[in-house]
């Protein structure tokens, strides 16, 4: 079994910047592609980035273009979000997820192993 585990989550204000950080245990390849997603309360778990097995792929939802930077660790195979000018809308509970392959998605279908997610809460 993966584990999967993010950190990095807090309070900011709005426009400030955030680094979450994610560890795939146990995996038996460093092969597999990582996705974050997000859940705001009352709301359905939303894709906002992910990132081939290489790091060579890297795919955003368009409301975190231009803001957000997903990378990775190819040695460890841990994953980064990198989150700038936040805005209100972008608090939640952030989720890590393993993908299924080496180039996973958008679809949240295309991920085996999710953590427990890390709140973020973004003040006006």
């Amino acid at each position: 079994q993966v584990r999967v585990t993010e950190s990095g989550g807090g309070l900011v204000q709005t426009g400030g910047s955030l680094r979450l950080s994610c560890s795939a245990s146990a995996r038996t390849s460093t092969g597999n592609a990582m996705g974050w997603f997000r859940q705001a309360p009352g709301k359905e778990r939303e894709f906002v980035a992910s990132i081939s097995w290489n790091g060579g792929s890297t795919i955003y939802a368009d409301s975190v273009k231009g803001r957000f930077s997903v990378s990775k660790d190819r040695a460890t195979g841990s994953a980064f979000l990198q989150m700038n000018a936040l805005m209100p809308g972008g608090r939640g509970v952030y989720y890590c997820a393993d993908g299924r392959s080496a180039d996973a998605g958008r679809d949240r279908g295309g991920y085996t192993y999710w953590g427990q997610g890390t709140q973020v809460t973004v003040s006006s």
